[in-house]
């Protein structure tokens, strides 16, 4: 089996890291807690759908707006919203939908929605790759905010869709679909395929003297793919299990809450201060590659919680019925976990500003970058 890069980059960058710490015992401590969360509110795949504004049928055309969607899924903290609360700033980027006023990812998500029922192809390549059928005027139209601020990275983001779409139109027929047949229901084909034909999806650095790989956007519509289409048809990867978590700026700041991160001072003065930190910088790239290796941490801790517990029941259900034997009822249902749901878990978490401040630890900023990698 294909290794995962991002994977081996992120212990590369863990082992050199100099900001970025990652504390055993609070890998243990966050472990049980997202473990426990995880359980109850029986997290899975299914909690994809459950979001107003993502799609609820899967066929080809949900192929292309998953593709549209993480294309554009990157740089939505906001200038004006300095402190994050969780009630956004009432001048932050919004976009209303149905009614809804939505702030960060999901504003994108509703504009795009909101241009569909405009009758807009807004997601079909060939459309968004012809500066002909749709002028760059339309595409600010398209993403126009209800509010003072204006999305960020606009210019960024026609150019990410355009190069998108000519790839689409000049190598692949102008249908997505046809490079995820070429990846054979390999997910890490998959990326490799995206990262390498599509230059916004190439998430590297250059970190201690070698090339180390991130690819936050490519994984992310790889698991929006397997999550949506519930690991069939245009979602099957026999390999889905060697994607890694989606390193943004979001689920770092929930990891340092949860004491699965641990910062060093002159990070934490820097992040207070709302320091912009440039796209490759060593302490960006420690940030997020540590909080890659702490959610791979945290995936196998929990997978040795869900050991015990099986075995837990197992010893009960021998004592109950006999050595050897366990009653079909008193199996536990087993609960998927990769680093995929844990990531997803982890962003709903951070996003619904449900941190438990129990744990103790003080709140941290997000890091500022502005990048289109995330």
């Amino acid at each position: 089996m294909i290794s995962n890069p991002v994977l081996e980059s992120a212990e590369f960058i863990h082992n050199h890291s100099k900001h970025v710490t990652i504390p055993d015992d609070g890998i243990d401590h966050g472990a049980a807690k997202i473990f426990e969360a995880m359980k109850k509110t029986h997290y899975d795949t299914s909690k994809w759908k459950e979001h107003p504004l993502n799609p609820k049928e899967c066929n080809a055309s949900t192929v292309d707006w998953i593709l549209l969607v993480d294309l554009l899924n990157f740089s939505f903290w906001s200038e004006i919203d300095i402190d994050d609360t969780g009630v956004p700033h009432p001048d932050r980027y919004r976009v209303t939908f149905h009614g809804v006023g939505y702030t960060g990812y999901w504003s994108m998500v509703a504009a795009i929605n909101r241009a569909l029922e405009e009758g807009i192809p807004i997601t079909t390549p060939a459309f968004f790759a012809s500066e002909e059928r749709l002028p760059d005027k339309e595409i600010e139209r398209i993403f126009r905010s209800d509010t003072k601020e204006q999305v960020p990275l606009l210019q960024e983001r026609i150019r990410v869709i355009r190069e998108a779409g000519r790839v689409l139109v000049e190598k692949f027929d102008r249908n997505f679909a046809n490079v995820i047949a070429q990846a054979d229901r390999s997910a890490l084909r998959l990326v490799e395929l995206v990262t390498s034909n599509f230059t916004s999806f190439k998430d590297e650095a250059e970190f201690c003297g070698r090339k180390v790989q991130i690819f936050k956007r490519a994984q992310i519509l790889v698991a929006d793919l397997w999550a949506c289409f519930q690991n069939e048809s245009y979602g099957e990867f026999n390999d889905i299990d060697e994607i890694t978590m989606f390193a943004d700026y979001r689920v770092p700041q929930a990891l340092y809450h949860f004491h699965c991160l641990q910062y060093s001072s002159d990070l934490l003065a820097i992040l207070d201060r709302g320091e912009m930190l440039p796209n490759g910088s060593p302490l960006e790239v420690e940030i997020r590659g540590n909080s890659i290796w702490a959610v791979e941490l945290i995936r196998k801790k929990i997978l040795e919680l869900m050991k015990k517990e099986q075995e837990n029941v197992q010893e009960k259900a021998e004592k109950e019925g006999g050595e050897g034997v366990v009653l079909e009822k008193t199996k536990p249902k087993m609960m998927t976990v990769n680093a995929i749901l844990i990531d997803f878990f982890i962003w709903d978490f951070a996003k619904a500003a449900q941190l438990d401040l129990t744990l103790g630890q003080r709140p941290v900023k997000v890091h500022r970058t502005r990048s289109v990698f995330y």
